[in-house]
């Protein structure tokens, strides 16, 4: 069976057809029309098109999409391609394309991803974590995305950042109303921040690794606390969930450090006598959601 898998973005959509045993045969990248619905639905049929046409046969059609499907009406929500918000993505693909389409958003993509042929493939519980430039996570239980009946599983970005230091209260504001969520100290501009303030210099989130590497003291000092934050962050979700895998990806996860320090300081703060839980690196990168996209349909 032929799988194709897209991951719509703000800027650009993303198709990838995988095969019966997962490997790749089919991908291409187009900027994404800007400010027009009606312009996505067809930009997407038109890539599948494409791949069916290169490959010569129909395949089942997942989307990754930056938001969410309103389990009472179906509609996308908390999208930030605003252009989605209140639409029938998913009925008017399958009208557009002939077929049933399946559309999850693009943290559970990824999560699903690792999960199936990833970091966390032979795992029974992951969670894929973004750490880039939002915070989002997905559950996958025995090969399955779990969704739940708000469609929110595994947004972990919006809880307040735990155990916080009298510094890190009320903590930065965020786009959702409230302060301090894990979000605001996990983001790559989250971690920009923290730098800036603490030594007043304006640098990316990459450009503060790098100075970290090389053994700048306050860029290390910033790195630090990052990772401290994640570990407690990530703490909670072990004392909830108790995942035998955690999978991170999104710019962030490629801070070395993370999988230096943070292993070590989960058992601060998980409610078990020892902690074994892998922190481990994606796999397929920045492939993770449109691959997962075409997880969406499993084997049958």
């Amino acid at each position: 069976m032929l799988r194709h898998g897209i991951d719509l973005g703000g800027t650009k959509t993303e198709i990838i057809s995988l095969d019966q045993a997962g490997r790749e045969v089919f991908r291409q990248r187009a900027p994404t029309p800007r400010g027009d619905y009606p312009a996505i639905v067809r930009h997407i049929a038109g890539l599948v098109g494409q791949a069916e046409i290169a490959l010569g046969r129909r395949g089942t059609v997942g989307v990754g999409i930056p938001g969410a499907l309103s389990p009472a009406t179906g509609l996308v929500k908390n999208a930030n391609t605003t252009e989605l918000i209140g639409h029938d993505l998913a009925g008017d693909l399958a009208l557009a394309l002939g077929r049933a389409v399946r559309l999850a958003n693009d943290a559970d993509c990824f999560a699903l991803s690792e999960a199936a042929d990833g970091a966390g493939a032979g795992h029974g519980t992951v969670f894929g974590v973004i750490l880039g430039t939002g915070v989002g996570g997905g559950i996958v239980i025995g090969g399955r995305l779990l969704t739940g009946p708000n469609a929110i599983a595994g947004e972990w970005g919006h809880n307040p950042l735990p155990w916080p230091a009298d510094e890190e209260r009320p903590g930065p504001a965020c786009y959702c109303g409230k302060n301090g969520c894990i979000e605001t100290f996990l983001s790559g501009p989250g971690f920009a921040l923290d730098h800036r303030q603490r030594s007043g210099a304006i640098m990316t989130a990459p450009e503060i690794a790098m100075a970290a590497e090389g053994g700048e003291f306050q860029a290390m000092e910033s790195v630090e606390r990052y990772c401290r934050r994640l570990a407690r962050a990530l703490a909670t979700v072990i004392n909830l969930l108790d995942p035998h895998a955690i999978v991170l990806g999104g710019g962030m996860s490629n801070l070395a450090a993370i999988y230096r320090r943070v292993p070590a300081l989960l058992g601060r703060h998980v409610f078990s006598d020892q902690c074994d839980t892998p922190i481990l690196k994606a796999a397929h990168g920045d492939s993770s959601g449109v691959r997962g996209a075409a997880w969406l349909w499993p084997p049958s």
